[in-house]
């Protein structure tokens, strides 16, 4: 897949998370964010805010780098009926995703909704395509990451501007490499761990 200008990584996609319940499921809103991050999504819309969780997900961007943020929004209805671009709701009950995909043209933006526990009916209207990954329960975090496969093609590895750490591949083990902060000079030696 493309990965240069007018390519599938130039495109701007953003998530909505709807029904987040803060304090009752912020692991799996933190999952649906940290898939979006990992993905290329520039930003996560969260209803209703949740500034603790969003502190947390600031923090991940800190150390890893990148300029994913999270936005807390209240009121999702006006939001989509506003929204400038596509609208792509991930839903069970949804189009397959394979017969509906070669409709999403264009550099976007795209925003993918990722609904919670109850999805009220007008976002099935609001949004521009209802896509189901598969017709049987799953994961909201599985849905998101294979749309986002298909919008932007799998993220390279990539060093993301301002990271602090980096993930390495290892056969075996965990090997994360410590990065000096801009102007420091070279980390110290032995600082891959």
């Amino acid at each position: 897949m493309a990965t240069g200008a007018d390519g599938p990584r130039d495109r701007v996609v953003e998530v909505l998370r709807l029904g987040h319940r803060p304090g009752r499921d912020p692991r799996l809103s933190t999952h649906v964010a940290l898939t979006a991050r990992a993905w290329g999504a520039r930003r996560l819309y969260l209803e209703p805010p949740d500034p603790r969780l969003a502190k947390g997900l600031s923090e991940v961007g800190d150390r890893f780098g990148g300029s994913f943020e999270v936005k807390g929004l209240t009121n999702p209805r006006s939001f989509l009926r506003q929204y400038p671009g596509t609208i792509v709701h991930l839903t069970v009950y949804g189009e397959d995703l394979d017969s509906v995909k070669h409709r999403w043209t264009g550099p976007g933006p795209f925003l993918l909704v990722v609904g919670g526990a109850k999805v009220p009916p007008e976002i099935y209207s609001l949004a521009h395509h209802n896509v189901a990954v598969t017709h049987q329960p799953h994961s909201e975090v599985a849905a998101l990451a294979l749309v986002l496969d298909r919008l932007l093609g799998t993220p390279a590895e990539e060093e993301r501007s301002g990271a602090r750490l980096r993930i390495l591949a290892s056969p075996r083990g965990k090997r994360v490499e410590e990065r000096a902060p801009p102007g420091a000079g070279p980390p110290a030696p032995g600082a891959a761990r």
